[in-house]
């Protein structure tokens, strides 16, 4: 199993091991590289201001963690394009690797809108490379490239040697991510100029960079025809902010998980609703969830709980439901022997049932958090877990409220070791699990923003003195609101809650999103209409943060899908525009080069 993430900073001990490895791969496959060329890599990702452009690293790696390749794109937003710098494989690390880095990659330059995806690939021309073997290594380069339509800009000075005499110079490649439309001349001149002395500054001469610019006369640039792939495959056909920029992980299992007798609100018509409205805005592309290890689970939750929910769900028998009724002072030392009267001894209400499927739908659910936030790491600006049964009121070693397992403080961990997370739950009630499993936890901040546990449900937690304890004391924030507040209500409780997470300057964001905030909910008593759900999304979207949701809460179907819509297309088209600071001036000179352009 492959998986490809986003290396955002060096921070992190998992980072920093992997930034090793980068360096060990590069090392190996680019024999010409400096220890200052491989500093300077790691310094990039770091300074964007100094190099006049933001690095992209993507990591390819195996089902245990090892290394089997990485992209560096470099994005450059005043000018609208991506630059791609290496792609490479570690050594032995078998087919498929460098074409899924490098979808990957075609990815990320079409959400950041990118013109086109640019890159140097050695020549496939016997006068421009003398050497057969050299030649040939090339040739099966370009025709890797050209499986994805990208191709030489033809009839240009660009593959013309630095110095004279030199052998195997490079072609300027343009990949246009699937655009019918091709880059114009002035365009193209533009983005020559910004990689020849951005990049190579300190290798090429002014009057080498003024010639090639000026080289590229053809209104708009030629593209090289095929000579590989006669028919670019369809995977190249991928439009810069094309609809689907959002993964969507559906818990496909939910319906199992259904009580009719009871006609609880719970019920399988609100993942309906909800799919109904998201996908026709084109925002969003479904993936299937993975299967994560049961490790992932235990961490958060304890091992003797999960173990008997699994257990106590395979005993009961079709078509039943177990609620508990006997509710003992909790004994760890004594749970009662049988298992059903053991439900008592694990929930915490009378009305969240066990039965065959509550276990399989609550284990899907984790997966597709897992799965989400797993596109997060990728470096995706935002997923969606949208899973049913929802999860935050499942705490360490109980359940209750619907919720068995909790899904967002299982994906809340698994992103914990590559950076601080900070959970916002804006159910309208109190996550009073995501707060029992992380309150002596201050690498993950937990803020719930809801109604007032003096009138509702979990009551006997969700208290604004309730701030952490030990190593967390201090990261549990609880803001709790009064009954029949408005949207402007609602928003001035909401600043404080954002204040309090950049405070605490998390990589990611968790948002337990819960839609019975909404007027005529039938569990809550706050009055919200679809303008204020958007108003919602814009303020969480200022934060600029990679971002996980995770759907919690919302029963009233009537107004269940709009309100989810407005939520998410603020959320997705309110973000800031990336690296919106770096206004660079044209007549900035560059710092330093990560490559040296090849002569």
């Amino acid at each position: 199993m492959l998986t490809i993430r986003r290396i955002f900073d060096a921070v992190t001990e998992p980072n920093r091991q992997a930034l090793d490895e980068v360096n060990k791969i590069l090392r190996v496959q680019f024999s010409g590289l400096t220890e200052a060329d491989l500093a300077r890599i790691l310094d990039q990702l770091h300074d964007p201001l100094k190099y006049r452009f933001r690095a992209v690293l993507f990591l390819a790696e195996g089902f245990r963690g090892q290394m089997r390749g990485l992209a560096l794109m470099d994005h450059l937003p005043d000018l609208g394009f991506c630059y791609l710098d290496y792609l490479s494989t570690a050594p032995g690390a078998g087919g498929g690797v460098g074409a899924a880095l490098y979808e990957r990659v075609r990815e990320e330059a079409a959400q950041l809108k990118s013109v086109g995806l640019f890159y140097e690939c050695l020549p496939d021309d016997p006068a421009l490379c003398r050497d057969a073997k050299v030649r040939r290594q090339n040739i099966a380069r370009l025709r890797f490239y050209e499986r994805f339509g990208a191709r030489p800009i033809a009839g240009t000075a660009y593959e013309t040697p630095v110095e004279p005499g030199g052998d195997n110079p490079p072609y300027l490649m343009v990949d246009t991510l699937g655009r019918k439309a091709p880059v114009g001349r002035d365009k193209a001149r533009r983005i020559v100029r910004a990689i020849l002395e951005r990049k190579y500054g300190h290798l090429c001469p002014v009057d080498y960079v003024n010639k090639v610019v000026a080289s590229f006369a053809d209104d708009p640039v030629r593209i090289r025809e095929p000579r590989y792939t006669p028919q670019p495959q369809a995977m190249a056909t991928l439009a810069p902010g094309s609809a689907g920029a959002i993964p969507l992980v559906v818990n496909q299992d939910h319906a199992l998980h259904h009580i009719r007798e009871r006609g609880y609100v719970e019920a399988p018509v609100r993942m309906d609703v909800l799919l109904a409205a998201l996908l026709p805005t084109g925002l969003f592309r479904q993936i299937p969830a993975r299967h994560f290890a049961d490790s992932h689970l235990t961490e958060v939750h304890d091992p003797a709980f999960v173990n008997y929910l699994k257990k106590a769900c395979a005993l009961v028998p079709a078509k039943k439901s177990i609620y508990p009724y006997i509710f003992p002072l909790r004994n760890k030392t004594r749970p009662p022997r049988s298992l059903p009267m053991r439900a008592g001894y694990y929930c915490i209400d009378t009305f969240t049932p066990l039965n065959q499927n509550a276990y399989i739908a609550a284990r899907g659910a984790v997966d597709c958090a897992l799965t989400a936030a797993q596109k997060v790491l990728e470096g995706f600006p935002l997923a969606y877990a949208l899973v049913r049964p929802p999860g935050h009121h499942a705490e360490r070693a109980s359940y209750g409220g619907f919720c068995y397992f909790n899904s967002a403080a299982v994906a809340a961990h698994y992103l914990s070791p590559y950076g601080r997370v900070a959970v916002l739950d804006i159910d309208y009630h109190h996550g009073n699990g995501t707060q029992d499993i992380f309150y002596e936890r201050k690498d993950v901040l937990t803020v719930s923003i809801h109604g007032n546990p003096r009138n509702d449900y979990p009551y006997f937690t969700g208290y604004e003195d309730e701030k952490g304890e030990g190593n967390g004391k201090g990261f549990n924030l609880n803001l709790t609101l009064p009954e029949n507040i408005d949207g402007t209500r609602y928003r001035q409780t909401l600043a404080k809650a954002l204040a309090r997470v950049t405070r605490f300057d998390p990589r990611f964001l968790v948002v337990s999103l819960g839609l019975d905030t909404a007027k005529g909910d039938p569990t809550g008593t706050f009055t919200l209409g679809a303008k204020d759900f958007y108003e919602n999304g814009r303020m969480i979207a200022a934060l600029g943060l990679n971002t996980l949701v995770v759907q919690e809460g919302g029963y009233l179907t009537r107004t269940l899908g709009v309100n989810g819509r407005s939520f998410f297309t603020a959320l997705w088209q309110e973000r800031p525009h990336i690296l919106s600071s770096l206004n660079l001036p044209n007549g900035l000179k560059p710092n330093g080069a990560p490559k040296a352009h090849s002569t």
